[in-house]
């Protein structure tokens, strides 16, 4: 069964800092892109941070470069995002997405990432 289950998310002081996690189960991670993407309340979802599969090249938001790092773990099934100097304007769930193909797309459920004093 395909799934990708995001972790780490929370409440946290603008400044600080989270990194969250994706496992993936039920399909060949490696040969996945994958992505981070993020919901703010009432707003439309957006791209945070992709790393694909074949050199690892990472594309970030304008929003979030040099404060993100997206990184993933192939042996482990598992991606990655250290969030630095976290934002309120960064409040938001974020979901982890892995894609192959137009028919190969999974999306996680989601974890909260709040940011405020």
């Amino acid at each position: 069964q395909v799934q990708l289950a995001e972790s780490g998310g929370g409440l946290v002081q603008p400044g600080g800092s989270l990194r969250l996690s994706c496992a993936a189960f039920g399909f060949t991670f490696s040969s996945y892109a994958i992505g981070w993407y993020r919901q703010a309340a009432g707003k439309e979802r957006e791209l945070v941070a992709t790393i694909n599969n074949i050199d690892r090249s990472t594309v970030y938001a304008d929003s979030v470069k040099g404060r993100f790092t997206i990184s993933r773990d192939n042996a482990k099934n598992a991606v990655y995002l250290q969030m630095n100097s976290l934002k309120p304007e960064d409040t938001a769930v974020y979901y982890c997405r892995a894609r192959q193909s137009l028919t190969r797309d999974y999306w996680g459920q989601g974890t909260q990432v709040t940011v405020s004093s």
